[in-house]
């Protein structure tokens, strides 16, 4: 439902941007109206004809369907790397917490319950604790770069 209200959104915007972009059509002038001046009284007044100005503009219609393309092809924009972090957790952590749980000390599993015991059912916790090292985990803050210890840790909140 909310990729279609996005694309909704994002259809109506491209064709009200391509819209800006059309020329508005001409109408038919008499002899001296588009100059200002006075038309020859001699001359009968009769229409000028002006090439007919099209309203379809191929440049806006392109403008249009590749911003309309930008839209429905991209990817959406992630602070985070879930899959990044599966991977960094599978290299680094699961040795000790395969499955969510832990074969040191086996009451700190990494499921809601028990980081909700011991206060690290947040994001920011579980950063501090893989950067820092806390009792018998070791610390990968040297180990490891912040963006990847985001990703393992927003991946961790996310399986709990």
């Amino acid at each position: 439902m909310a990729r279609s209200a996005c694309f909704l959104i994002a259809a109506s915007t491209v064709l009200y941007g391509a819209s800006c972009f059309v020329a508005p059509g001409s109408t038919p002038r008499l002899p001296g109206q588009n100059s200002g001046g006075v038309a020859d009284a001699g001359a009968a007044p009769a229409l000028i004809q002006q090439p007919a100005a099209s309203t379809f503009s191929p440049l806006a219609f392109g403008a249009a369907i590749g911003l309309l393309a930008a839209v429905l092809g991209a990817r959406p924009a992630m602070a985070v790397d879930l899959e990044n972090g599966e991977s960094i957790f599978t290299g680094n952590c699961a040795a000790c917490h395969a499955g969510g749980n832990n074969t040191v000390v086996t009451e700190k599993k990494l499921k809601k319950e028990a980081l909700v015991t011991y206060g690290k059912y947040d994001v920011g916790a579980i950063i501090k604790q893989v950067t820092n090292g806390n009792g018998s985990m070791p610390a990968f803050g040297d180990k490891l770069g912040p963006d990847d210890i985001e990703d393992v840790a927003n991946w961790v909140y996310n399986k709990a």
